[in-house]
């Protein structure tokens, strides 16, 4: 809750789209959306990525049996373009921005730097950590946006208003326990 956070995609050049070892997670529903969706994409998408889906699929099973988007070479999504300043950029949410479908993308993108990691009987909403994201911090402290603030969209999406301000609720009665 006290993690301060808003994106610097000109220091990092999209640097989560293209780092780490597997893809974005996938919800099921993601994954029917991504096989529907797949030829209004396409187009935005570079021709290395589009190898990439015809060899593995709009999505993959992860090392976790978990449901994520392929990648290309183990390196960048396969849904990841590059624009004129070298930044990655999502080819759904070109598509979904160009009026082509009504999907974004994966809420798990939308929500990053925040992971969700389900149990049977709750889902944990944690922060993770990651130096590419350094710059992302600074810029939030500088503006003082705690990480839920900045992502008040995507959690509204994806858990409910009540969710969201229950949430508020509890990160201002944090702050205020912290400063007594």
């Amino acid at each position: 809750m006290d993690q301060e956070f808003v994106c610097d995609l000109s220091a990092c050049k999209g640097a989560c789209c293209v780092e780490g070892t597997g893809g974005a997670p996938v919800e099921d529903r993601e994954a029917e959306v991504l096989e529907s969706i797949y030829e209004e994409v396409k187009p935005f998408m570079v021709e290395k990525g589009i190898r990439g889906v015809e060899e593995q699929g709009k999505w993959v099973l992860g090392e976790d049996g978990e449901k994520e988007t392929p990648l290309v070479q183990g390196k960048e999504c396969v849904y990841v373009f590059f624009d004129e300043n070298k930044t990655a950029k999502c080819a759904i949410e070109a598509a979904y921005r160009a009026g082509k479908i009504d999907f974004k993308k994966p809420i798990s993108c939308e929500l990053y730097p925040v992971r969700v990691q389900s149990y049977p009987e709750f889902e944990a909403v944690n922060y993770h950590k990651w130096n590419i994201c350094e710059p992302a911090c600074e810029c939030g402290q500088k503006l003082k946006v705690p990480v839920y603030k900045f992502l008040k969209e995507p959690l509204q999406k994806k858990y409910g208003m009540d969710w969201y301000k229950a949430l508020e609720f509890a990160a201002e009665k944090h702050k205020k326990s912290c400063s007594s």
